[in-house]
Formats: C-alpha cells, sequence, structure tokens
C-alpha cells in the first residue's frame, strides 16, 4: 500500500503567508501637506478610521521642515482603505490631501543593488573631476561630430 502525505494548513500559517501583502495594503502616501501640518495633526485627522500603528513624516533638515508628505500604516487594511476612500481629495490646513496605498520601495527595480555610491572607483574620478577612458572617447566622438556638423552648416545656409 502507498500512504498518502497529507498537509493541513493552519489560519495562523496562511496569514503569516499573507502578511507582506496585507502590510502594503496597510500602508499609505499622504501627499500635499501644509508646511504647518504635524504629526498630531495627521494623526487626528485619521484616527477615525481605525488604530493607526505608525507614521513618518520624512524632514527636510536643511530648512527643519517636513518634505510635505507623509506614510500611516494601519492596523488593518479595512482601515486604510477607509481612509483612502474618504480623505483623498479632502482639505487639511488649506490643502488638497492625495491619499494612496503607498508603493514598495523602488530602487531594487531600477538595478540598484543597494551598494553605497562609493563603493566603486567611479564615484572616486566622478567626484576629483577625472575622467574615464569611455567618458574621454565619447567627448572625442562628440566633438568629431560637431566639427562635422559644422562644416555642413555653411553649405546647407548657401543652398537657400
Amino acid at each position: 500500500m502507498t500512504e498518502v502525505a497529507t498537509t493541513t494548513t493552519t489560519s495562523e500559517e496562511i496569514a503569516t503567508k499573507q502578511e507582506p501583502l496585507l502590510q502594503s495594503r496597510r500602508s499609505l502616501y499622504v501627499g500635499g501637506l501644509a508646511e504647518d501640518v504635524t504629526e498630531p495633526t495627521i494623526r487626528a485627522a485619521m484616527i477615525p478610521f481605525g488604530p493607526i500603528k505608525s507614521i513618518d513624516m520624512p524632514m527636510d533638515y536643511e530648512k527643519g521642515k517636513h518634505k510635505g508628505f507623509c506614510f500611516i500604516e494601519f492596523e488593518y487594511s479595512e482601515d486604510a482603505a477607509e481612509a483612502i476612500y474618504n480623505m483623498d481629495g479632502s482639505e487639511l490646513s488649506g490643502r488638497t490631501l492625495n491619499v494612496n496605498l503607498a508603493q514598495p520601495n523602488q530602487q531594487h527595480k531600477l538595478g540598484s543593488s543597494y551598494k553605497a555610491v562609493w563603493s566603486t572607483d567611479e564615484w572616486f574620478q566622478e567626484q576629483a573631476g577625472v575622467e574615464s577612458e569611455e567618458q574621454m572617447e565619447k567627448k572625442k566622438l562628440d566633438a568629431q561630430d560637431a566639427s562635422a556638423l559644422k562644416e555642413k552648416a555653411p553649405i546647407m545656409a548657401s543652398g537657400r
């Protein structure tokens, strides 16, 4: 006789597998914030929709103010959906809010490899003003193209 292996998946295992998906649906991007809006103001505006897990307001440290947007993470995705439905296009401190689901970090899609920019010699050469062989070759070809165009320009101008 052959034994058939059966596997059962508990609701906890299903919840664990869905966690990243649900987490992304709980995080909101809120744009269009006025300069006078603070974290307590955002919390007061969003708390009617459900418990808030965290609020992140990126700061522009040169200006000493926030950058005009924030990220809010709700405890439950249904609360985040309600906040989007009710707050997108609404007004706060005289500015219209843009409320959407937060998008995941897009750096990995752009080919970035989470390395420091100075981990390669190219960054140091660029900062020092040293040109690579490729850059010098490109400049040489650009100069040849420019001179060829200059030679053709009088011919084209006299043809009219």
